[in-house]
């Protein structure tokens, strides 16, 4: 007994040799206190709408898993929309929360849950949720001041927050939901008015200053640049404090946009930092990818999976308009006899408005006769975009030309048909094609706000029909448009791996925002 217990004695050398465990419990503690004191603290303030939120928490994700503490600020029911993602990143050991702030729901009228810009359903309730969203201002430079960050991220549509970094003595970076070439359109558009004094809207005009030569219509300028309204101050605000900012980050990457990442450079003079693309390489190690959205778990054989798996590899078109156009009725039938007889296989997301009979009947007979002949899969108001678009049977997507879906679709080497709605997309369109080349244009020749869209069809059945055949069959336009297609896709790939452009431009982002705090802290304590 004596033995035993004699060995379980640590060695004297051993006790000479390592401090006594009360020691080693206080020196932990305090490597912990140096560690929070050396850590980068860095708060995150998505805008909530999907198109803006969603990335930017992927942003603060990727912080995280490179060593940063990150905090997301969303008010209670656009948290749950992410809320599993983050408890799964930190139950892995990565230091990010939530911060849960209220809304202002009684005050602007609205029920309990309605947060979000996509929950607007006519042009009145918009105005509320964007008033309650304004009304948060108080609440979040309260939190900005009582959790002491060393940076600020803040989405574009956050104009005040740079005054409160300059408040705090810290960095604030911008976060830009869409790409570099379509902020330089805007920038262009904004100084030199091209688009006025034309003979008509049918004339076309050159974007000044550009690398490449674009051409538009006056119609496809976003509507507050067009003409002077009601929102247009608000987004001259927004322009206006990039240049305030420390500097912009931007979710593209260097091989898809490189001349345009140099152009914003010059043209607003701050520094911006190329993560992207942000979806894929947060999820790149998940298997599933049914987060991104961010919702529940999948079942475990969904029936468009199985549908999918019928179908040769690339045989099959990808429809989403994004999570805030309804189209109308008229353009509806349109489309779905227009992907009927060009003859090609499709998935289509709908997002349904609210109950309308004629609607109802005709998408029903329509949903029937597609499961009937095995041509067609409609899924309803949200699909798991990412594992839908990495499925070997889907060979290209018809896209509104948001960004979040452009880049989706390069990540997973598809090429696009082109079909923008509203704000910057009819400015994403001329870069998939004609800088980009992947994509084909369906004719959109008017940027309308996502609301105001009209009861008459845009597009013809026969354009697209026109359009997808030329996409989805062997004609050499199409093959090319792939082959560009799938290059990118590398290039995406490769980006986000340890050495390539985006993995290095967010350590070295990382590794300065940590000297500035460094910095700070030396000349405070001097």
């Amino acid at each position: 007994m004596k033995d035993r217990e004699k060995d379980r004695q640590f060695p004297r050398s051993f006790q000479e040799q390592y401090l006594p465990l009360r020691s080693i419990t206080s020196y932990i503690a305090q490597a912990m206190k140096a560690q929070c004191r050396n850590q980068l603290n860095v708060l995150f303030l998505p805008y909530p709408t999907p198109g803006h939120m969603i990335p930017m928490v992927d942003t603060a994700r990727l912080f995280a898993k490179h060593g940063a503490s990150a905090t997301i600020i969303a008010t209670q029911a656009n948290a749950l929309t992410f809320q599993k993602v983050i408890e799964d990143d930190f139950s892995c050991g990565y230091d990010i929360r939530t911060q849960v702030i209220p809304f202002p729901a009684d005050q602007v009228g609205l029920p309990d849950g309605v947060e979000n810009i996509k929950d607007s359903t006519t042009p009145e309730m918009l105005g509320q949720i964007s008033h309650g969203i304004s009304m948060l201002k108080d609440q979040i430079e309260l939190l900005f001041h009582d959790l002491q960050p060393d940076c600020i991220v803040t989405d574009f549509c956050y104009p005040w927050t740079v005054e409160s970094a300059t408040k705090l003595g810290i960095p604030r970076l911008f976060f830009y939901s869409s790409s570099y070439f379509s902020n330089c359109v805007s920038h262009s558009i904004r100084k030199h008015r091209p688009h006025e004094n034309l003979v008509s809207d049918t004339h076309k005009f050159i974007i000044p200053g550009l690398p490449q030569r674009i051409e538009m219509t006056p119609p496809q300028v976003a509507e507050w640049e067009r003409t002077k309204n009601e929102t247009t101050g608000y987004f001259d605000a927004m322009f206006e404090s990039e240049t305030k900012s420390y500097g912009a980050l931007y979710n593209s990457f260097h091989e898809l946009e490189s001349d345009y990442e140099q152009l914003h450079q010059s043209l607003l003079g701050i520094k911006s930092w190329t993560i992207g693309p942000v979806s894929s390489w947060v999820n790149k190690d998940d298997e599933q990818k049914a987060n991104r959205g961010h919702k529940e778990d999948l079942e475990e054989e969904p029936q468009w999976l199985n549908w999918l798996n019928s179908k040769q590899n690339e045989s099959v078109l990808y429809v989403c308009f994004g999570s805030l156009v309804w189209l109308p009725h008229a353009q509806l039938v349109e489309l779905a006899h227009g992907l009927e007889h060009s003859g090609h296989s499709f998935i289509w997301v709908i997002r349904k408005k609210d109950e309308n009979e004629n609607e109802d009947s005709f998408l029903q007979e329509f949903e029937k006769r597609m499961k009937e002949n095995k041509k067609g899969f409609i899924i309803w108001n949200w699909a798991p975009q990412l594992l839908i678009l990495d499925h070997p049977a889907i060979g290209g997507m018809v896209t509104h030309c948001g960004w979040n879906s452009i880049l989706e679709s390069v990540s997973a080497g598809l090429p696009m048909i082109t079909w923008p709605i509203f704000a910057e997309q009819s400015y994403n369109e001329k870069l998939v094609v004609d800088v980009l080349k992947i994509g084909v244009s369906v004719g959109v020749n008017e940027n309308t706000f996502w609301m105001s869209l009209g009861d008459e069809a845009m597009v013809r059945r026969e354009d697209i029909v026109k359009v997808v055949m030329l996409l989805m069959g062997s004609s050499q336009e199409g093959k090319e448009m792939r082959k560009r297609a799938r290059k990118l896709s590398d290039a995406a790939k490769r980006t986000i791996e340890e050495g390539g452009h985006s993995y290095n431009n967010l350590t070295q982002l990382i590794y300065d925002l940590k000297s500035l705090k460094i910095s700070k802290a030396l000349t405070e304590a001097g």
